[in-house]
């Protein structure tokens, strides 16, 4: 191999690849071509790009330059369409408005000229001659690029005739297609064995891979020898570099050993104390850690023993502080493998336990003697057990107590009938075998005595319930108090842990600007915090074993989770019980808010239970029609308790429950119609046998009276029986006027007052009361006009005819009935609510009525007298004697009318009766004397008719009460024309 150390050019890093280069598939992707680094010191350094521009044969025959346009410029900027050609090709693309200019030179740019390059070509000069020096020692650069394509064309010629197999960069002769193409066996392999043309292809085939080789070990000295001196100039600075690297090595060793003094003298020592420490704090993780594992394998026996005690809360809390040390701090221990699953287990457990025992506590508190004081029944151990369910999530506890309320009640009915049974005789329990059936056996008395014990009972039931779930309550509440400052103490601690942040860096940077730590610096806080957590857990761990005298920062029997999770807070709810609220109870407000007016629902529905065991109780009772028996007293008594238990039951559960109050409304509509019914056709009774003659007025009635004018309207209390008894009177005297009455107007007044007081005594049938007497009102003013002035008294009662007294004794009666109307009315204004005051409008109707009547009777007396008037001056003749016989009668008629009426009606109503009688009396008299022809003339017959109207007049006024009554005689004469 020939080579050239000294003279010979060192070629270009682009040129010199041609050697290497092989036939590349075109279809395949062509990588770009790699050259050698430069190293020729005595040559400009730089890219190859920079020193060769011209176009490589190698490098650039696959990429396209501008030697491969076949269009030259000319061509392009000849435009056959222009009309003429172009001066230049600027027309071309800029049309061919485009006129050459003159450019005027600038102001403001200075004349150019030698003298500005001066200092340049100065600056330069020394590189030029150096640049001049190196164009002697390398040749030229077109004679080096031919020189160099003419060895590249004819090591080209040379590399091509090895096969291409051998230039594949994935060439392996383990690859039997590529073994079989390099050595063909198919020469060598013959039947008859090795013969001489074998052997012959066999040296044929080594000759050629020899040639091959010569070849390729040619091309290769070929290239060493042009990077020849390269390779020298890499050797030399190879020697130096390994005199930089001994020297190197050398104050390498030095400082090393120099190291290893300063870390044996200052260092070793302190890393020791760090790694004793270190150690030390090791152990003591482990001792702690193994005494966490003993405490957590005493877990079980713990829940067990809380469990055997009723501690549910703090089995629970144990079982949750077991799991969450378990999970982080215990997390992958073999001999706790099966620990968790063990207190999942032993988790439902406690859960079926806690429902059981509400149950049991529910049933013994619920069905206790209901004697004494409502106290709740061990509060302590209903307390802990609604902490428990609570903690669990076990919210339906509600309906198991809800449950159990509905057969207390039951119960409690049950046990008050037994009792109430067996204490009569007359009962025989063995022939009426149902309870029912013993207990309708039982008289009024007996059954409302029964029915006030049952509600008292139940009062007192409804009390202990309340009591009870107003421990619930305030649990539930105590829990949600809870959350809601936790959650403020939640912010209050997010805020504080981001202002301490911000402070935390601003002290990080001060101690890195200070040159200090920073892990120094965070260390420095660890010994306090780690204190206060020490404490705290030590403080928050209730069931954890006491700590001993070696222990250390550490906590020994609780983790950080565990004691955060038992953080308490207690607060004492009415009953005087301090109630421990867990941290981990995190149910929501929601869920704590709907559960809060469960239990006030929960309340309601316990007296709504009530209420529906006392109305099948009352219904009961009224199958055989017991309570539409019930006189106006005992329904009243039976109403009274009644609307007495449901205010009761209202005050304790601060709601009205309806089932009964509507059980009561529905007996008190039957009781109303019962009342009315009785007593319509008690007055009908009456007025059918009524014969309407005054009636002696009983001194009870008297009294009955008096005390309504007095300004309440009720019956008299009954007076003991005195021995003088007291006469009865002729008129009923109200308010210093005398009425005349039949005996029926005095039984519909005490009737009336039957209603009032019915009123009294039960508003709520207020309206139906006030209908119904309206009604009977009515019936009694239409039912007596029929009898009196409608004559029907002739037929019911069998009277011969209806007389004048008949006449003034009703509508006396009926003036009685309209002077109490007003009184009834305001009655029961007083009573109704003011959006039913309209109903008061069929007072007036009445009113209205019972007037229209007084003036048709009235009327009819004043008929009577006309048709007499009218039979007897028709009959009249003016001859002696006087007086004549016919006002002889009529003065007779007016005298037995006068003493019918005088002592039945007022003086008032006397008179203006009698003066509505003489009116008549003047209109026939008149129309008499105008058919008879007689004047006022001063005649004898005009003396006769004066003498007969003065005797008239003398007896007319000669009556009771009719003295000064002002008859106006001279009408009786018509004027003078």
């Amino acid at each position: 191999m020939a080579s050239s150390h000294s003279s010979s050019p060192v070629p270009q890093g682009s040129s010199s690849d041609v050697f290497f280069k092989k036939e590349v598939d075109p279809t395949k992707h062509i990588r770009p071509v790699q050259s050698l680094p430069d190293v020729c010191p005595k040559e400009p350094t730089g890219d190859s790009h920079t020193l060769c521009v011209a176009p490589s044969l190698v490098t650039d025959q696959h990429r396209w330059t501008v030697y491969h346009s076949k269009v030259n410029l000319p061509a392009a900027l000849n435009d056959p369409t222009l009309a003429k050609r172009e001066s230049d090709f600027f027309t071309k693309t800029w049309g061919l408005d485009f006129v050459d200019t003159e450019v005027i030179p600038s102001l403001y740019l200075p004349q150019i000229s030698k003298e500005n390059f001066i200092a340049y070509q100065q600056e330069i000069s020394q590189r030029e001659k150096i640049h001049e020096r190196c164009k002697n020692i390398c040749p030229p650069k077109d004679t080096f690029d031919r020189t160099l394509l003419h060895i590249h064309d004819k090591s080209r010629t040379d590399l091509e005739q090895v096969p291409k197999i051998f230039m594949k960069p994935d060439f392996a002769l383990d690859d039997s297609l590529t073994f079989n193409s390099v050595l063909p066996w198919s020469h060598f392999n013959t039947a008859g064995g090795k013969g001489s043309r074998d052997a012959a292809s066999s040296k044929l085939l080594q000759e050629k891979l020899s040639h091959y080789l010569d070849i390729v070990e040619v091309n290769i000295a070929h290239q060493i020898s042009l990077r020849s001196e390269a390779f020298f100039h890499a050797m030399t600075s190879q020697h130096e570099l390994q005199d930089y690297l001994k020297k190197t090595t050398q104050a390498v060793k030095m400082l090393r050993d120099k190291i290893a003094q300063i870390d044996k003298v200052m260092c070793e020592g302190s890393l020791q104390i760090l790694r004793l420490a270190l150690t030390r704090n090791n152990c003591v993780k482990v001792y702690n850690k193994l005494k966490l594992m003993a405490t957590v394998h005493q877990t079980q026996p713990t829940v067990q023993v809380l469990l055997s005690t009723s501690e549910f809360v703090g089995a629970l809390d144990l079982i949750a502080t077991t799991q969450e040390v378990l999970q982080q701090e215990l997390q992958g221990i073999h001999s706790f493998r099966h620990l968790g699953s063990q207190l999942c287990e032993l988790e439902k457990l406690i859960d079926k336990m806690m429902i059981a025992e509400f149950s049991t506590y529910s049933h013994s508190d619920l069905n206790r003697p209901l004697e004494g004081e409502c106290q709740v029944l061990e509060e302590e151990r209903l307390v802990s057990l609604v902490f428990g369910l609570l903690k669990q999530r076990k919210l339906n506890f509600l309906e198991i107590y809800g449950e159990e309320m509905i057969i207390t009640a039951k119960n409690i009915i049950k046990e008050r009938v037994i009792n109430k049974v067996s204490q009569i005789e007359e009962i025989d329990t063995d022939v009426v075998v149902k309870l029912a059936d013993q207990m309708r056996l039982l008289n009024f008395p007996q059954w409302i005595d029964l029915l006030k014990d049952i509600f008292s009972k139940f009062t007192v039931f409804l009390q202990r319930v309340k009591a009870t779930l107003n421990i619930i309550h305030n649990v539930v509440l105590s829990v949600l108090d809870k959350n809601q400052r936790t959650r403020e103490l939640e912010e209050i601690s997010q805020q504080r842990s981001a202002g301490k942040d911000n402070s935390l860096d601003t002290e990080v940077a001060y101690l890195t600007h200070e040159g200090l730590f920073i892990s120094d610096a965070f260390s420095e806080g660890e010994p306090a915090s780690a204190a206060v957590d020490t404490t705290s857990q030590r403080n928050m761990s209730p069931h954890s074993e006491p700590c001993s005298s070696d222990s250390v920062s550490e906590p020994e029997c609780t983790t950080d989770s565990s004691s955060s999770k038992e953080q308490t807070s207690a607060c004492a709810p009415p009953g005087g019980i301090e109630i421990i609220v867990s941290e981990d109870m995190r149910l929501t407000d929601l869920e704590l808010g709907k559960l809060a007016s469960n239990i006030q629902e929960l309340l309601c529905n316990a007296s709504d239970v009530c209420h529906d065991r006392a109305v099948k109780f009352l219904m009961s009772r009224a199958k055989d029609g017991f309570l539409e028996k019930l006189n106006s007293t005992e329904f009243i008594a039976l109403s009274r308790l009644m609307e007495t238990f449901i205010v009761d039951t209202e005050q304790i559960c601060g709601r009205k429950s309806t089932s009964l109050l509507g059980a009561l409304q529905s007996q008190a509509n039957k009781f109303v119609n019962r009342f009315h019914e009785e007593r319509r056709t008690k007055l009908s009774l009456l007025l059918d046998n009524e014969r309407w003659k005054q009636a002696d007025v009983p001194a009870e009635f008297q009294d009955l009276v008096d005390s309504i004018a007095d300004g309440k309207i009720a019956l008299p209390e009954k007076k003991p029986v005195v021995t003088e008894e007291r006469k009865p009177a002729d008129v009923l005297v109200v308010e210093g006027h005398q009425y005349a009455v039949v005996g029926t107007v005095l039984l519909l007044i005490r009737i009336i007052l039957e209603y009032c007081q019915c009123v009294d005594n039960i508003p709520s049938v207020t309206t139906d009361m006030l209908t119904r007497l309206t009604d009977l009102l009515k019936y009694f003013n239409s039912r007596s006009c029929q009898l009196v002035l409608g004559a029907g008294a002739l037929q019911v009662v069998g009277l011969k005819t209806i007389t004048t007294k008949n006449l003034a004794l009703s509508s006396r009666c009926l003036q009685l009935i309209v002077h109490y109307i007003p009184v009834i009315r305001a009655h029961f204004e007083a009573r109704l609510p003011p959006k039913q005051w309209s109903m008061l409008r069929h007072f007036d109707h009445i009113t209205k009525d019972y007037h229209d009547h007084i003036a048709e009777i009235s009327a009819k007396l004043v008929a009577i007298m006309d048709s007499l008037f009218d039979k007897l001056l028709s009959k009249y003749e003016v001859k002696a004697p006087v007086p004549s016989p016919c006002f002889r009668n009529i003065c007779k008629q007016m005298t037995k009318m006068h003493e019918a009426i005088f002592d039945l009606l007022p003086e008032e109503q006397t008179q203006m009766l009698f003066l509505r009688i003489n009116a008549s009396y003047k209109l026939h008299l008149k129309k008499q004397l105008s058919h008879l022809n007689v004047i006022n003339d001063g005649g004898p017959q005009n003396g006769l008719v004066t003498a007969d109207v003065a005797f008239y007049t003398g007896n007319l006024q000669a009556l009771k009460g009719l003295k000064d009554l002002d008859l106006n005689m001279a009408e009786i004469w018509e004027q003078k024309r």
